[in-house]
């Protein structure tokens, strides 16, 4: 007992002085020797609860792969693994920097950098003039893309030569390239790491041709030339600027939606009369 706490029972019970007090002799012999306890009897075993079966994995289409709410690697975060056979591959950014346009295409045509080259039956670089004054930017190829090897190809492709011819170009005068250089499975929108991938690419390109005007084709090359979330409707009809080199940049609509919609026909006449004014301008 602590030492304050026996002081306040002592004083309530009227003792002033404590002494312990030693047991005699006597006391001591008669005391009887203290029995070992009996072992307290031993319960019966339990039986051991069954195994907790491992949980199941979960199927990769149970849950959205977790690069669906990751933003693209910017270059200083990029830093594939030097260990790997394709680390090469996986870091377009700092190789494309300084290659020619051969050697541009045929990196490209063996470009490993996303999940696209296991599906795809051939790259698609673009195709046109190098030097020219037009660059038309789509979205990616398609299946008629895909296995010829060149963008807008098919009813589509027919109605942008239409297009073209209609202000005074064919179609090897101007030089045609996609944001993507793979085909997406069943024509789905480029995800955001597959860009991320072909922008270099892309890139690239335009630094190689040097384009007086760019015109984006569709809402997916818009979006992510401009990196703006607007509709294509509100960037539409106006003069934009791409690039630290602030090269003029008209948005229209895919040929393909014109097939789909051809009301609205008349706005892409409207923007091609305005890519041709900027084109014109000394």
């Amino acid at each position: 007992m602590e030492q304050p706490l026996r002081k306040s029972y002592l004083d309530a019970m009227g003792i002033t002085q404590w002494v312990v007090r030693q047991p005699s002799a006597s006391e001591v012999e008669e005391r009887p020797a203290a029995q070992p306890l009996a072992p307290e009897p031993v319960a019966a075993a339990k039986a051991e609860p069954p195994a907790r079966p491992a949980a199941k994995p979960v199927a990769d289409h149970d849950a959205p792969p977790a690069w669906l709410n990751e933003a693209p690697p910017s270059d200083e975060e990029w830093h594939p693994s030097e260990t790997s056979d394709e680390a090469e591959q996986l870091s377009p950014r700092s190789i494309v920097a300084d290659l020619g346009w051969d050697a541009l295409q045929q990196h490209i045509a063996a470009c490993k950098a996303c999940e696209l080259h296991r599906s795809r039956k051939q790259s698609v670089f673009g195709t046109g003039s190098p030097q020219a004054d037009l660059l038309i930017i789509g979205e990616a190829p398609g299946a008629d893309e895909d296995r010829l090897g060149e963008p807008f190809m098919g009813r589509a492709g027919k109605l942008l030569n239409a297009m073209l011819k209609a202000i005074g170009f064919e179609r090897s005068q101007v030089y045609i390239a996609n944001i993507l250089k793979c085909r997406p499975p069943d024509n789905r929108d480029p995800h955001v790491e597959e860009v991320s991938h072909c922008r270099p690419y892309l890139m690239r390109q335009i630094e190689l041709i040097n384009p007086k005007v760019i015109l984006a084709v569709g809402r997916v090359s818009a979006q992510n030339l401009l990196q703006s979330s607007d509709t294509l409707g509100r960037l539409r009809g106006r003069t934009h600027h791409f690039g630290t080199g602030n090269i003029p940049l008209i948005a229209t609509y895919h040929p393909a939606y014109l097939l789909r919609s051809p009301e609205q026909k008349a706005k892409s006449w409207q923007d091609l009369q305005q890519t041709l004014s900027l084109l014109q301008k000394p």
